[in-house]
């Protein structure tokens, strides 16, 4: 018998993680606290919506192999690293049946625990909280330094990644800090894509169905000028500018 994965629920057919329409797994269970989070019901591992093997998630995942035959399966969150061995596991049954995948991760597992995983999948979608560690800390609870050494190993065998960052007010949403993140992907040949995307209020309700405290109440989400803008502070630099998106 396998590994038991926790998991939150499933999408069909995503379209926004990773290349191509894809089946996504969320794993239930997450180390970070971000304040915009949108599913604060993922944090827990004990309230997974399903508790199942990587063979039985694999055959749900199958029911949809002929639609996903130009994307694959992304495993999200919630951290899908907290459960590297489920992840393994599943990557790997899906490798024997050339399905591609990604992880979406935040890249705060150690890579110690997350290395193995991060080997076998095809594409690894990184979430950057904030270039700035004191600053990622007070955002998510944990600072960068994982997430920098996962992108560092990400490097050392030539896996593909995506980078993301959500622009908030107050936090990313800064010229300095945007300058020094695209500086600092600039160092990286194997990421692909880079995408910024604004920060939203449509998990508030989930906080309030929770009886938790929405710090970031009131702040605004990013104006079309804003993004605009940050996105073109990162493409100045020669070497992402067709990557930022």
């Amino acid at each position: 018998m396998g590994v038991i994965g926790y998991i939150h629920s499933f999408e069909s057919l995503g379209a926004v993680d990773g290349p191509g329409l894809r089946f996504i797994v969320f794993m239930q269970g997450c180390p970070l606290r971000c304040l915009y989070c949108h599913n604060p019901d993922s944090w827990n591992k004990e309230n997974a919506g399903y508790k199942m093997t990587a063979d039985k998630v694999y055959e749900k995942i199958a029911e949809y192999k002929h639609f996903i035959k130009n994307g694959g399966v992304t495993i999200s969150g919630g951290e899908p690293l907290l459960q590297a061995r489920f992840c393994e596991e599943l990557i790997e049954l899906l490798k024997k049946d050339k399905i591609e995948t990604a992880i979406d991760t935040s890249g705060i597992i150690s890579l110690e625990k997350s290395k193995r995983a991060i080997e076998l999948c095809d594409l690894i979608i990184l979430d950057i909280k904030d270039i700035d560690d004191e600053g990622a800390k007070k955002l998510t609870g944990a600072g960068i330094k994982n997430a920098q050494r996962t992108l560092e190993f990400t490097k050392e065998i030539k896996k593909r990644v995506w980078i993301r960052q959500v622009i908030l007010e107050g936090y990313t949403l800064d010229e300095k800090k945007l300058a020094r993140l695209g500086e600092y992907l600039c160092g990286f040949e194997n990421i692909e894509r880079i995408e910024l995307i604004p920060y939203h209020t449509m998990g508030v309700s989930k906080w309030d169905e929770l009886g938790l405290d929405y710090s970031l109440r009131g702040v605004k989400t990013p104006q079309s000028e804003e993004m605009d803008r940050a996105r073109e502070i990162l493409k100045r630099f020669e070497e992402i500018k067709e990557k930022v998106k």
